[in-house]
């Protein structure tokens, strides 16, 4: 499974989509791609073309995202506690968290938000 970071689901559906023909090859792969619930906050958040929001919910479901819960939290907090830098990365650390619960590899833009995160599989595109 991958999740996507915010970095990566901006970049394949708003603007120029420089990311787009990579995650369309992944889903027709077949990989399993989803949305922390994190990442569709930071999306819902910024300014958005109705479009793109249609796009984001055709492919990855508001229901779907996959939830920021408990095991997550803790996680995200360890996390915290033992990168360097950490002020300023909580969102991040708390994607990274979903990810490692979920065994997902995370698919970024942003290599240096998730510097130091141990174990974290990240997939460039």
């Amino acid at each position: 499974m991958i999740l996507l970071d915010t970095s990566a689901l901006i970049d394949a559906l708003s603007g120029p989509r420089r990311s787009a023909p990579a995650l369309r090859a992944a889903i027709e792969g077949g990989e399993r791609i989803q949305l922390p619930t994190l990442v569709l906050y930071e999306w819902l958040r910024g300014p958005r073309l109705l479009e793109e929001l249609e796009a984001q919910e055709a492919l990855f479901p508001r229901k779907a995202a996959v939830a920021f819960g408990p095991e997550e939290a803790a996680r995200a907090a360890e996390l915290y506690r033992i990168v360097k830098r950490p002020r300023r990365r909580e969102i991040d650390l708390a994607i990274a968290a979903c990810a490692l619960c979920a065994d997902a590899e995370l698919w970024t833009l942003n290599l240096q938000d998730f510097d130091g995160v141990p174990d974290l599989r990240v997939r460039l595109p």
